[in-house]
């Protein structure tokens, strides 16, 4: 597995991915996922399997503050050079290569990132039966969040980098 970052050509991939992980209301649309790929490639990170496949990938742009808001997924901003919060919008495997830890080494490569480009944290949030993943790659449940997006409930989670 190689991880890097993401490629316009890779969208059809992602979006497969996108959309056999998320539900229709809470999945980036092809348009968003594409502005990501171009103005926030620094903090998109593809993992590529041995055929050179997209297996998964973990993309969110820098914030100034702690939570997410619901206005990030909407528009997107390039990122500062160092400080603020990493902040996590979508963390996705294919279905064809989950149990494989790529989720964690996704992660655990964005961490790295953070880390020498000085962030504060990395912020996300989380569906209730995902807390245990991200309790396990660092993070800590900072309770509910004030998210609506997609109609469903999100746990604020955050990883102290600072």
């Amino acid at each position: 597995m190689k991880i890097t970052n993401a490629k316009s050509a890779d969208i059809d991939e992602i979006m497969t991915i996108e959309n056999s992980g998320f539900t229709t209301d809470e999945a980036a649309t092809e348009p968003a996922m594409a502005e990501r790929i171009e103005v926030i490639n620094d903090t998109f990170l593809v993992a590529y399997g041995d055929e050179g496949e997209v297996q998964g990938y973990v993309v969110g742009p820098v914030v100034g503050q702690r939570y997410l808001t619901d206005d990030l997924f909407e528009k997107v901003v390039n990122n500062p050079e160092k400080g603020g919060f990493q902040s996590v919008l979508s963390l996705a495997v294919s279905p064809a290569a989950q149990h494989q830890q790529i989720g964690s080494k996704l992660m655990e490569r964005l961490i790295d990132d953070a880390r020498i480009a000085k962030r504060d944290g990395i912020t996300l949030t989380c569906l209730g039966r995902l807390v245990p993943f991200y309790e396990l790659n660092g993070f800590t449940d900072e309770g509910l969040s004030d998210s609506t997006h997609g109609g469903e409930v999100w746990h604020n989670m955050v990883l102290e980098l600072a």
